[in-house]
Formats: structure tokens, sequence, C-alpha cells
């Protein structure tokens, strides 16, 4: 019985670490349906019972979410990435953006280092919606547009693990970012800070762009205040 036991429970392990590399190499990306269940059994040649042990393991740890109704589908690339989002969510909003500073900031100097042209394109395409949400005057379409245009500077730093660190941050950007523009009463302040950023980094200006990161969170914790 004992031995049947720890034999079931490896089982299940090496089912739960095969999903796991599936989600890390991006095979099964974040937000997406992982595959039917007897899709999954073939695969894995395991027990249905088996298999939804492991997604239920997986789901406890945070790499997945079951949504009544719908399906299970990818939440994280990692439980370190959900542990983070845990302890962002219990953090104010001063904590927040004094972490944001940190890993924008470094991202702002690599991006300028590092950004091709590809990255340059990406980075115009990204500020030109976000002039047109500011010009609209659509706030929830220019947070959307800001947040895009942060992972997209991240992206240009071509450092994967600052790209997923960030990432992990993506739901306390849309709540500090809806909080500051609320405050500033100002979107197109906000725009005038990020243009700057995006130029600096185009212009391979390591130094300014750290200053530009360094004027726009100054800026919001004054706003704050």
């Amino acid at each position: 019985m004992s031995i049947s036991k720890t034999n079931r429970l490896s089982l299940v392990e090496q089912v739960v670490s095969q999903i796991e590399a599936l989600i890390e190499s991006g095979e099964w990306k974040i937000g997406n349906q992982i595959p039917p269940e007897m899709d999954l059994i073939k695969q894995f040649d395991v027990s249905r019972n088996t298999l939804r042990e492991a997604i239920r393991s997986l789901v406890y740890a945070g790499l997945l979410v079951t949504k009544q109704g719908k399906g299970t589908f990818v939440r994280s690339s990692s439980a370190l990435g959900i542990a983070f989002q845990r302890r962002i969510q219990q953090s104010s909003l001063l904590e927040t953006l004094d972490v944001r500073h940190a890993l924008e900031r470094e991202g702002a100097q690599l991006a300028a280092l590092r950004r091709d042209q590809e990255d340059i394109e990406k980075l115009r395409s990204n500020i030109e919606v976000c002039r047109i949400a500011a010009k609209a005057k659509d706030i929830k379409a220019y947070e959307e547009a800001d947040i895009q245009l942060h992972k997209s500077i991240m992206g240009c730093s071509h450092n994967s693990l600052l790209i997923d660190l960030y990432e992990h941050m993506e739901d306390s950007l849309h709540d500090s970012i809806h909080q500051i523009i609320e405050l500033s009463s100002e979107a197109n302040f906000h725009l005038t800070l990020h243009c700057n950023l995006v130029d600096a980094i185009i212009e391979q200006d390591v130094n300014r762009a750290s200053e530009m990161v360094n004027e726009y969170i100054a800026q919001f914790k004054k706003n704050l205040e």
C-alpha cells in the first residue's frame, strides 16, 4: 500500500514537471487554455485521476487557473511569479512605485544600450498609440497603451529575467497607473515624460534614459503626496 502510494505520487510529480516545462518554454502561453483532458491523458500516458491531481497541484501553486464553465488556463510561467504577484498585492502604492523605479530604471538603461531597429519601430508604434488615446481622452485605452509601452521598453533590454519579473507586475501596473493618472488628472503630462524616455532610448543616451525614469517616478510620488 505504501509503495503503491509513493509510485502514484511520483507519477503525478512527473506530470507536474512536464507541464511546468511546457509553460516555461512558452509552448503553453500565459492566458491560453490548456489542451482537452483526453488529449493530455494520451500525451502523458497517465490515468484521468493522475492527470487531474497534477492539474489540481498546479492550480494550487498558481500556474494554472480553472474558470467555471470555460476550462483551465495558464496563469503564470512560474510559481515564483505567483508568489511575487501576491506579495505586490499586499504592498502599498508607494512600495510598488519603489520597485517599479528600480526595474524600469535598469530596463531603460539596458534598452538604450541594446535596442535594435525592430525595437525602435515597436517603441514608436507604442508611443503613437499612447498619443491617440491621450488625444481622445480615453483613459482606459491610455492606461493599456502605457503598460504595453513599458513592457516594450523592458523587451528592448533583451534580458529575459528582467522581462519576466516585470511581467508579473502587470496587475499592479494597471492599479498604479490608473491611480497616478487620476491624481495628476493630466495624461498629456504623463505622455510627455514617456516620449522623452523613448527618445533617449532610441538615441542610446543611457544617462538621459535613467534621468527620465527618475523624473516621472519622482513626479508620481509627488502627486501621491
